[in-house]
């Protein structure tokens, strides 16, 4: 079981990170062409909604949805995102809710390759020493992972109000929220949120 601390941010750090958060995603947005109103592709189909959500089963159908989204792996590149890896050669974004405290997180991995951020990997954890400075961990309540996938709100308002909590360069993410909705939005895919992984 892989130990985590829950974040505690000051009013006065959400407010400095609020209004960078604003400027970046205007700049996102306008960079890639894209718009807030950008769908991403669900990794799951009705047929799958018995599957554990954000079980190692749901996570693995991230890995094709990610991948066939333009604004994740053209974005995510054209913006560096990718590359800053901590030197491993990859970046991992690990993700678990928080409501079920007994489960461990699922990872996904993802690498520059022709030009694109890609998913290389989704599923248990390989690396549970993650470097706080290039990779990623998240987790939310499974009502809030719900609401974040139906596009009730995106990443900022879901940070703004505690509603989505991460661990990781905290700068680089505010830079890519555009993609980040993107991300989020995958978790509308249908799955079974009566049980934990």
């Amino acid at each position: 079981m892989i130990n985590r601390k829950t974040i505690k941010t000051s009013a006065g750090i959400d407010k400095i990170a609020a209004f960078l958060a604003a400027g970046c995603l205007v700049f996102s947005a306008a960079a890639s062409g894209q718009t807030d109103e950008t769908k991403a592709k669900e990794p799951a189909s009705d047929s799958d909604s018995n599957i554990v959500y954000m079980s190692v089963a749901y996570i693995k159908k991230f890995c094709d949805s990610w991948n066939e989204d333009e604004l994740l792996t053209e974005g995510l590149a054209n913006s560096e995102w990718i590359d800053n890896d901590g030197d491993k050669g990859f970046k991992i974004i690990q993700l678990y809710r928080r409501d079920c405290p007994d489960s461990d997180p699922v990872e996904m991995q993802f690498e520059r390759q022709d030009d694109k951020a890609m998913c290389v990997y989704a599923g248990k954890v390989e690396n549970p020493d993650l470097d706080r400075g290039s990779d990623y961990e998240m987790f939310a309540d499974t009502k809030r992972w719900v609401e974040m996938g139906n596009g009730d709100y995106g990443p900022m308002k879901g940070m703004m109000f505690g509603r989505l909590k991460f661990k990781g360069p905290k700068m680089e993410a505010m830079g890519n929220m555009g993609p980040f909705k993107n991300f989020l939005l995958m978790f509308g895919a249908p799955g079974d949120t009566s049980k934990c992984p």
